[in-house]
């Protein structure tokens, strides 16, 4: 507990025993007022003070009116226990609900303390100035010592280390990285000591993005949100209206017809009860308390949702579609395969990558780093590259050819066509075939298992949009058990293909698109949901979706829809059990069957059955078998 809550809870704890020792008092009149006034008093100031201040400003029908309404009214009419009772059972209410805000926002405050205090900059041989991260420009130089946070994403261009992503991740496996690799902001640097050389400025580096996506994200509303808003606005009127009219019209009627008992405070305790009764804190606390949950819980997981409007809108959809490279598959080039001909396995890698040497093509690339030994350069004479076809090289004095089909249909070599996915890199020694080598993008640990979980969750159709060729996306898309696929598509045709399939569907079914690249911030942007891969993806996708996947990991997807069907849940629960139990409790104070104790449970009861639902939405049980 913070110090306001432990304040209030010595407050509740004072006035409960003087309350009962006013009770216990065998004293009457002025005497019992005096006893009960004490604690009605260190209980309830601050709600009379709020009361009064509201009516000053013209904010008048709020919860603290109806209270002090009801309180006071209690007290003048001689119902000193219920009048203190009333005021202290909604202070305790009160103090529930601050707790579980404070327990629903600890989630979000640890991921507000990524943000770093400062950065060690590098002016000099040696020399380290201690700067605010705003004033380090891209380009700089910064130490990061061991137990300190990555203030600003860059690239290490000396040291080892392993660094812990948990605070974006949501994942506590840390990562290794050293000369070479990019590492992003908030991160904590666990072991050896970094240099690292800034590419963004600290407002466009990860940690400012997402702390402004979790500062921002109270901003956007749900329907849900909005719908009690506006029944606020008009309710909280009208049942004070309606406590009015039960106060004053059956005595009236009564004494029109003549009788000589108007029955003037039985009628007033009857509104009073009703208002106490018609307070609509459950509704107006447990719902925004719950969407809150939920975000605060998804963002623990490394799941970003910008706004309690996404998190509902995802728990509709019923469309997934999803980008291939970079979103399913690691957008990384491996070698899948090598097939040697009369050679082994490994002179035929070392030979590729000999006449790969210096290119720096991603697939040749690759080749490069699955040879693991430099070549040596001192033997290497003569390299050609011819575009489009591949590179020719002199190395110890044989001739090295390494391409497509077409360099080697050029050294008068046929090679079968095959339907295997990936490039191909054909070797030829001497104007002898050697073999090839498969390179292809691999699809991530996880997304078969994330595609199957999402279609047990109802998704009616799963679909892969790619730009790639058609033997690449056909063989991720039955490997991973998409439903469709369309290929060979440029960023306007996944525009028009997202906006076909939003005409195809239902009002109420959502359509969501996953992707990572900069071509995929249009369609992010078309779809009811986008979804962004946060940690490798581009900050124009990250900047256009709704939500952000920090780790990358499509089985992140299946836990959001948890979180938001979960949630949307619990809200509807809230709403209709609070508006039930109000209303049966309404009609029943209206007939004089529902007295002061019955206002209180509706009222005070309720708020802390709903705020007990509502906190719920942290704890969403997370599925093993996805994202492994």
């Amino acid at each position: 507990m913070n110090s306001k809550q432990k304040k209030t809870l010595y407050r509740i704890i004072a006035a409960a025993v003087l309350t009962v020792a006013a009770a216990s008092a065998p004293v009457k009149g002025y005497s019992e007022l005096f006893l009960f006034l004490v604690p009605y008093i260190i209980i309830g100031y601050d709600i009379l003070r709020k009361a009064f201040l509201g009516i000053v400003n013209g904010q008048i029908f709020d919860e603290n009116f109806l209270m002090a309404v009801a309180t006071v009214g209690a007290m003048l009419l001689g119902d000193y226990a219920e009048g203190t009772a009333v005021m202290l059972f909604y202070q305790i209410g009160e103090l529930f609900e601050s707790c579980a805000v404070d327990r629903s926002r600890k989630n979000i405050s640890e991921l507000m303390n990524i943000a770093p205090d400062y950065a060690n900059l590098e002016i000099g041989k040696g020399q380290l100035e201690r700067v605010d991260p705003d004033d380090v420009e891209p380009g700089s130089i910064i130490v990061i010592r061991p137990g300190e946070k990555i203030p600003i994403d860059g690239e290490i261009i000396e040291g080892e280390s392993v660094i812990n992503t948990s605070a974006l991740t949501g994942e506590s496996l840390p990562r290794e990285v050293g000369a070479g690799d990019e590492v992003i902001s908030g991160c904590i640097n666990m072991s050896g000591l970094l240099r690292v050389r800034t590419t963004k400025e600290f407002g466009e580096s990860t940690v400012s993005k997402i702390l402004e996506l979790v500062e921002n994200s109270s901003m956007k509303k749900s329907r849900s949100e909005n719908f009690i808003t506006r029944f606020a606005k008009y309710y909280t009127p009208a049942v004070c209206i309606g406590a009015a009219v039960l106060a004053v019209i059956p005595p009236v009627f009564r004494i029109l017809a003549m009788s000589s008992q108007p029955m003037w405070s039985e009628w007033i305790v009857r509104a009073l009860t009703f208002l106490v009764i018609s307070c609509p804190c459950a509704l107006v606390i447990s719902i925004p308390l719950s969407f809150f949950g939920g975000i605060g819980g998804a963002s623990a997981r490394g799941i970003l949702i910008k706004g309690s409007n996404y998190l509902e809108t995802l728990s509709r959809a019923k469309y997934i579609v999803f980008d291939k490279t970079g979103t399913l598959t690691k957008g990384k080039f491996e070698i899948s395969e090598i097939c040697p001909e009369g050679i082994s396995k490994e002179k035929l890698l070392e030979y590729a990558a000999c006449a790969e040497m210096n290119s720096n093509h991603p697939v040749s690339c690759c080749i490069k780093e699955g040879c693991g030994q430099k070549p040596d350069g001192g033997k290497i004479s003569g390299q050609k590259e011819i575009g489009g076809l591949g590179v020719e090289t002199v190395y110890d004095g044989r001739i090295i050819a390494a391409g497509n089909r077409k360099l080697m249909k050029k050294w008068g070599i046929d090679v079968p066509e095959s339907d295997k996915p990936g490039t191909f890199v054909h070797v030829a020694i001497d104007g002898k075939y050697a073999g090839f080598i498969l390179v292809a993008d691999t699809v991530k640990p996880g997304a078969k298992a994330a595609v199957e979980k999402l279609k047990s969750k109802g998704i009616k159709e799963i679909i892969m949009l790619t730009g790639d060729v058609r033997n690449a996306a056909e063989a991720a898309a039955a490997e991973l058990g998409m439903d469709k696929v369309k290929f060979e598509l440029l960023p306007e045709d996944k525009v028009n293909e997202v906006e076909r399939l939003m005409e195809l569907r239902r009002e109420n079914e959502k359509l969501v698109f996953v992707g990572d690249g900069i071509n995929d911030a249009p369609v992010l942007m078309r779809a009811d949901i986008g979804i962004a891969m946060g940690a490798l993806g581009s900050d124009a996708a990250i900047e256009a979706a709704d939500i952000v996947l920090m780790d990358d990991d499509p089985g992140k997807i299946p836990e959001a829809m948890d979180i938001s069907r979960k949630t949307v849940r619990i809200v509807y629960q809230n709403i209709v059990f609070a508006l039930s139990v109000k209303g049966i409790c309404l009609i029943l104070g209206a007939l004089g069957i529902a007295g002061m104790w019955a206002a209180i449970f509706a009222d005070v009861g309720v708020m802390v059955i709903a705020v007990l639902n509502a906190m719920r939405t942290l704890y969403t049980r997370r599925d093993k078998n996805v994202g492994k």
